[in-house]
């Protein structure tokens, strides 16, 4: 997908919305040069020494944790800026104009919708928690951090464009027709699920690869389903947009031309939660 510097709609900004591929990652073969974004690279890896380093000096012992739910909420936020992102806010806006009424109708779909996504985050989070468990992984330890950290670097320079990394995932949207056949508050209720599951749709942030290994390796189905609570929270919490008195269009303007630097964020975010994984483990 090419740099968005200029507002245009949602159909000629997601041209996959029509059948085409869905890019793994933003393009950034017609702006943002290869020395700005290394330089952004090396500042992120940079924080996040300086993070782990502030953490071990500290002595602070919920650094991993508070880090993992943090990147987590973060992730849940810039999924926004994918496929679904663009989808769910547009077609769950209320019906008609803006009004105290209006809103009050459309509750029950913005209810749904959340409660949509808390299921999602019990079943992944159960299924991943219990799953490690099995497994015999027990908590966020030396090699595993490693691993985590590893990963993270990798998809932080996926992000930034210098390498490319396997993107597993279903690459679909919600059903776009399922308006027109079922009530609104069910809408929701079933967009919510969908994009809780987060891989029965599509995700434009590996941040989403980050939290599953974390879920799956804490061996811990509190601790899986807090992750996934987390990162849900951050996709579910821009719909509350669709309360403020503003139209589609500039929503969608105002998202497509921040995505470039959404995905940028994505990208130094993972560098420097994946330095500071690797510091903690070293000193």
């Amino acid at each position: 997908m090419s740099t968005l510097s200029q507002p245009s709609p949602r159909r000629e900004t997601l041209p996959h919305a029509l059948g085409e591929g869905i890019p793994d990652r933003i393009d950034f073969s017609e702006g943002g040069s290869a020395i700005r974004r290394g330089v952004l690279l090396a500042l992120a890896a940079g924080g996040g020494v300086a993070l782990g380093v502030t953490a071990e000096a500290t002595g602070s012992t919920a650094f991993t944790a508070s880090m993992l739910g943090g990147l987590a909420f973060a992730g849940g936020l810039l999924s926004t800026w994918s496929p679904c992102g663009y989808s769910s806010l547009c077609l769950l806006r209320p019906i008609g104009r803006w009004s105290a009424q209006t809103i009050l109708r459309w509750m029950p779909t913005f209810a749904a919708h959340g409660l949509g996504y808390a299921a999602g985050a019990l079943i992944l989070g159960a299924v991943l928690g219990g799953a490690g468990a099995l497994l015999g992984f027990d908590g966020l330890t030396g090699g595993i951090l490693v691993a985590l950290a590893l990963g993270a670097l990798l998809y932080g320079a996926h992000q930034f464009g210098f390498v490319r990394v396997p993107y597993p995932q279903r690459r679909a949207q919600v059903p776009h027709d399922a308006r027109q056949r079922f009530s609104m508050p069910f809408i929701g209720g079933l967009y919510g699920i969908a994009l809780g599951l987060n891989y029965l749709t599509y995700v434009q942030t590996p941040i989403l690869y980050l939290v599953t290994a974390a879920a799956l390796l804490s061996g811990d189905v509190a601790s899986a389903i807090g992750l996934f609570a987390l990162f849900n929270l951050g996709r579910f919490l821009p719909i509350a947009v669709n309360l403020l008195p503003v139209t589609d269009v500039q929503v969608q303007t105002w998202l497509a031309n921040r995505q470039e630097a959404a995905a940028t964020l994505d990208g130094a975010l993972l560098t420097a939660a994946g330095m500071a994984l690797l510091v903690t483990v070293v000193l």
